[in-house]
């Protein structure tokens, strides 16, 4: 099933240490960073749920950054290439909102927040933009089309154009 890419094509940049993810229309790869562990997930509905950025003070931590880029994925759609053995979690229920258990699947190798998944939305899994291997889907398929937490957005950080906003979660 998957795309024979020329590696050496700019939507599939020199990242980390794997050089094997790959993109059809359908469906797409994300990779830790180490190459460890390796995902497949629909580019498209309907397991293509939401494209999102959370400014919540919870992703802040999580990712040691400003914000999240997110996507959500439906389970039944979501497949583990390799490496799921790798995966350790870190689940706790002192969240920003619903004091329901989220956890969070990292590599254990290299530390790569995979996807997190939550009780408050059963059967969906909430993975990060910047581990898809094709670049292009950054662009397109996977652009944010929602933004929440905007009341916790830093000054600095300006609305991304031509998304839904919210002051909380959507």
């Amino acid at each position: 099933m998957a795309a024979s890419t020329d590696k050496s094509d700019s939507h599939f940049p020199l990242t980390g240490c794997a050089n094997d993810g790959w993109s059809t229309e359908e469906e797409a790869t994300a990779t830790c960073f180490c190459g460890a562990v390796q995902l497949a997930f629909p580019t498209q509905g309907p397991g293509l749920v939401n494209t999102f950025v959370c400014n919540c003070t919870d992703c802040r931590k999580i990712t040691a950054s400003m914000f999240a880029s997110n996507f959500t994925i439906n389970d039944q759609y979501l497949k583990h290439l390799r490496g799921r053995e790798n995966l350790k979690e870190f689940g706790q229920a002192h969240s920003i909102v619903s004091q329901k258990m989220m956890t969070n699947y990292f590599c254990s190798i290299c530390g790569t927040l995979m996807y997190r998944v939550g009780a408050t939305f059963p059967g969906l899994s909430i993975l990060r933009i910047g581990t898809v291997d094709d670049f292009r889907l950054h662009e397109t398929k996977l652009r944010p089309r929602v933004e929440q937490f905007t009341k916790d957005r830093v000054d600095w950080l300006r609305p991304i154009e031509g998304v839904k906003y919210f002051e909380g979660m959507h």
